[in-house]
């Protein structure tokens, strides 16, 4: 099985007319994605590469049953973009734009709230279930279908390192979900690690975490009280100062508060197998899943 996404998935992009957006829209069909529509105020009643364009997300989805977003604006629209889809009722919207302001990420959240959307993102690589959907930028050939290794990240970059590791490994991925490392972001770990533990094809679990944030230790917990499948876990920026920030915009660390050891602390009391070296989790994750 998988989460969130599968073969029946129809895809609409917003921002399909621009390069980033229709290169990745080009990749995603490539893959065996269902691109259905595609969304361009202003420019609806095109035909883009083959896919009709919208004016708007609910007109799109009112024609042609689209049930998933994925988002190409620039980051000063891109919130708007958000809310487009969710007020459309879109059952899934995965946001690719990074950059967006922090307070445009709060009033997303708060319509969020309102809805039944779930958003993955923003500045985040999107999501794949191996063989059968892929939503994002992610590289699909190197992802390796049937499981029973589930994936979960903050860092775009190492969810592709964990993800060949695992596939030279000859463990299969059911999906894997990029998070984004956004301080306000959509879906978190807790959200995907509930649907894993759910998944019966899902064994095991790779959770990829950075520093800044708490968003590591709040799952720690959940794993402890929630998740009966084995969970391997690796943290990024461990050798960070306090106050400096790496990659993400979430990736800010103050006093103890988001630290990689306060981290890699609480996920080792909760249970979770903590791998130190990269470049061995694929051989950990055979020798635990």
């Amino acid at each position: 099985m998988s989460i969130f996404v599968d073969k029946t998935t129809k895809l609409l992009v917003q921002g399909i007319t621009g390069r980033e957006g229709s290169f990745h829209t080009a990749q995603c069909r490539a893959y065996g994605t269902q691109v259905v529509a595609g969304v361009t105020p202003g420019k609806g009643g095109q035909t883009h590469e083959g896919t009709p364009v919208f004016h708007t997300v609910e007109e799109a989805r009112a024609q042609t049953g689209a049930n998933a977003s994925m988002i190409f604006v620039p980051p000063p629209f891109a919130a708007d973009a958000i809310v487009e889809a969710v007020e459309a009722g879109v059952e899934l919207v995965v946001c690719i734009t990074e950059g967006i302001p922090v307070l445009d990420m709060a009033r997303v959240k708060k319509v969020l709230k309102s809805g039944e959307s779930r958003l993955i993102g923003p500045n985040c690589p999107g999501i794949i279930t191996p063989g059968e959907c892929k939503i994002g930028i992610m590289p699909g050939p190197m992802h390796m279908p049937g499981g029973p290794a589930g994936v979960v990240s903050r860092s775009g970059t190492l969810t592709y390192e964990v993800v060949h590791q695992l596939s030279a490994q000859n463990i299969g991925q059911t999906t894997c979900v990029g998070i984004g490392g956004d301080p306000v972001n959509g879906t978190c770990f807790i959200d995907v690690l509930e649907a894993f533990e759910a998944d019966p094809e899902t064994r095991g679990v790779v959770m990829v975490g950075e520093i800044g944030v708490d968003a590591e230790e709040e799952a720690a917990e959940f794993i402890q009280k929630e998740m009966k499948k084995p969970v391997v876990g690796f943290i990024a920026g461990l050798t960070a100062p306090p106050g400096r920030r790496m990659g993400h915009a979430g990736a800010i660390i103050s006093g103890k508060s988001g630290t990689g050891q306060a981290k890699v602390e609480a996920m080792r009391a909760s249970g979770v197998h903590v791998c130190e070296n990269l470049g061995r989790l694929g051989e950990m994750c055979r020798d635990i899943f």
